[in-house]
């Protein structure tokens, strides 16, 4: 029998447990501190070095690449290895998804990852790390080795588009699968929540894993308001058991 093909649209809820804050949440940083979303806006960032400078100081210092996959990760990699076709599409940038072992061509990173970092002007690649133990060396606001351009890490930060290609590809995985999970999503940033209504459209089973209510909770087969570190994994026990609907 063929097993469906399942994707997993994740959000910042499935990485909170690996102690990465939901930026957008009651709680989360934008509402702490909205000064602080300047950091990652593309705008502020390219015009004034101090924004930069800062910037750069966050990222040393909020601890992210040291993070580690959590039962919710594990789980949606155990899936994958036991044979069930999985494609992940994440809004995160954190890289957890492939640490717990999915394999990096079946994992889609619709806003970037936090753990390259970019040239603007010559749009070479390199690790954040390296970029990191350059600002810890007092290079501030380091330029590109390449060119001297402006270095950005390599996510999409606001004012900036998502990859039409990589959202093309998420299109297409929506409407090719059987089963289409939404997990730790708000699902109210577009144009990534509509990839729960595409598939839907398109007859796939649609569930919905997440602490608060979604626009999209109505259409959807089954609604799980469990913590995701419990639910994901017992969720995709029972797929992986040969549950598709």
């Amino acid at each position: 029998m063929t097993r469906p093909l399942v994707a997993i649209l994740s959000g910042a809820g499935i990485s909170t447990d690996s102690g990465i804050p939901d930026y957008r949440g009651p709680r989360g940083l934008w509402r702490r501190d909205p000064d602080a979303e300047k950091l990652v806006t593309y705008s502020y960032y390219m015009a004034d070095p101090e924004i930069r400078r800062r910037s750069w100081r966050m990222r040393r210092e909020n601890g992210a690449l040291q993070a580690r996959p959590n039962a919710a990760h594990r789980a949606v990699a155990e899936l994958e290895r036991a044979g069930v076709p999985v494609r992940v599409i994440t809004q995160n940038v954190d890289g957890l998804h492939q640490l717990a072992g999915m394999p990096a061509r079946k994992v889609l990173e619709l806003h970037g990852s936090a753990r390259s970092v970019v040239c603007t002007a010559c749009h070479a690649r390199g690790s954040m790390q390296d970029a990191l133990a350059r600002v810890d060396a007092g290079e501030e606001d380091s330029p590109c080795r390449d060119c001297g351009g402006i270095l950005k890490p390599a996510t999409v930060m606001f004012g900036e588009r998502l990859d039409p290609m990589v959202l093309g590809e998420a299109a297409a995985i929506s409407k090719a699968c059987q089963v289409f999970i939404a997990v730790g999503t708000s699902l109210q940033v577009q144009p990534a929540a509509g990839l729960a209504g595409v598939a839907a459209d398109h007859g796939a089973r649609l569930i919905i894993v997440n602490a608060e209510p979604t626009p999209y909770d109505e259409p959807a087969d089954e609604v799980i308001r469990e913590p995701i570190g419990t639910a994901l994994p017992a969720l995709l026990r029972r797929i992986g058991g040969g549950e598709n609907g």
